[in-house]
């Protein structure tokens, strides 16, 4: 899919890199895909469907990492399945804790790429802000991860991965043993395991970290699938929002092939500033992308498709912004929340935060609309967790950002 102006190219679909050790690692996985690598290991294909189904439970639901855990699986078939498979996790780099909760973990991938992952807690709701891809091709100018150049998208294994990282650290895996229940396919019954699940803390997922999830489409589509899987992670499409700079051609599949909640990060009412704040825009205007919202399968007042709107200082927050906003959501009749973000702040940044008088009285002229406009409480800020502020300090700056911070020192110099 071409890509829009001065940003780096979507990396071509590649290959997992296999391990040194030729095991597979089964997280990522879907139940077929676990049946497929089973039996072209040598199992038969009853035994393979049966150990599927077993393996899905045990990895998804139980989040057991330890093949001779499984209890229900025979000796012998544990440490045959220990020999060829393993169920992985990502490597955890550095994890930090924000003074309000916020939690922030530094990930590395097999092939040495780091990424990162946040999750906030709420009294009410724990959200994970999951990544999509290392770096981002689109340099979204308020964005941090936006300075970073590309290197590539993250696979299903590695997005399902940071899910299950999350539920380890905040222990949220059932509790109980299915020890005594034998091997499945012994049982003369099919009575449940004795086992509870415990309130989770974990309840929402958000795919605004590192990366446009719309340019890793399959991947992200494949990872959700598994994650809403009833017989694993259960979490519910509901629960789930997948946010987009924009990539328009491809936001219908997202609404008929994965069919979570939409959120647009729109940031501007206007040609000129959206140009400068998303370069996206240049590619997919603001009217084709909000025509493309009206069209998203599913979306209506009881699910409506939240607009991202991040406050700053001067150049997008006027009254007259306001009620420009309200105009484009009533002309193309949208069910719509604006979610207004105040700026946050990283080093470089090239703008500043509203002031909270100013992104009050946005707020109130939206809302006064009829529009809900609340305005997000930022979190891990300390940590460089918050909207926007996520870099994995290892990169470099891309080409991109090269370029334009070139331009902008040579016209400062007149």
């Amino acid at each position: 899919m071409p890509i829009p102006g001065h940003v780096d190219p979507v990396p071509v679909p590649r290959a997992i890199t296999p391990r040194e050790d030729g095991r597979v690692d089964l997280v990522g996985l879907s139940r077929e895909q676990i049946r497929a690598e089973l039996a072209t290991a040598g199992l038969d294909e009853k035994q393979a469907k049966l150990r599927a189904k077993q393996l899905f439970h045990w990895l998804y639901h139980r989040g057991e990492t330890d093949f001779e855990k499984m209890t229900d699986l025979a000796k012998p078939m544990r440490g045959w399945l220990a020999e060829r498979f393993i169920v992985g996790r990502p490597d955890v780099v550095e994890a930090q804790i924000s003074s309000d909760g916020t939690r922030k973990w530094l990930l590395r991938s097999d092939d040495g790429q780091d990424y990162e992952m946040v999750f906030i807690p709420d009294a009410d709701r724990g959200t994970l802000c999951v990544s999509s891809q290392v770096g981002c091709t689109l340099n979204c100018r308020f964005c941090h991860t936006g300075t970073m150049r590309l290197v590539r998208n993250l696979t299903p294994g590695e997005i399902v991965g940071q899910v299950m990282l999350a539920r380890d650290a905040l222990g949220e895996w059932p509790k109980g043993s299915m020890a005594g229940f034998g091997d499945a396919d012994e049982a003369e019954d099919d009575d449940a395991p004795q086992y509870t699940t415990d309130g989770r803390l974990l309840t929402n997922i958000v795919m605004m970290g590192m990366g446009e999830p719309l340019y890793n489409f399959e991947n992200v589509r494949d990872a959700l699938k598994v994650v809403m899987d009833g017989d694993g992670l259960a979490l519910s499409k509901r629960r789930i929002t997948l946010s987009t700079s924009g990539v328009v051609p491809m936001m219908a599949r997202a609404g008929q092939e994965i069919g979570v909640n939409l959120a647009v990060s729109l940031h501007a009412v206007n040609k000129e500033v959206r140009d400068e704040i998303v370069p996206l825009n240049r590619k997919f205007g603001l009217e084709e992308l909000l025509q493309a919202c009206a069209d998203y399968p599913g979306a209506n007042n009881a699910r409506r498709i939240t607009f991202e709107y991040v406050m700053l200082k001067d150049k997008n927050d006027s009254d007259e912004d306001a009620r420009e906003l309200v105009r484009l959501m009533r002309h193309y009749r949208l069910p719509a929340k604006i979610n207004l973000i105040p700026f946050n702040p990283w080093p470089g940044a090239p703008y500043e935060c509203s002031t909270p008088e100013r992104i009050k009285r946005f707020s109130n002229i939206v809302f006064e609309a009829g529009i809900s406009a609340p305005v997000r409480t930022p979190r891990g800020r300390d940590i460089m967790a918050a909207c926007g502020q996520l870099k994995s300090a290892s990169e470099k700056k891309s080409r991109a950002e090269l370029d334009r911070l070139a331009a902008e020192k040579q016209a400062a110099l007149g």
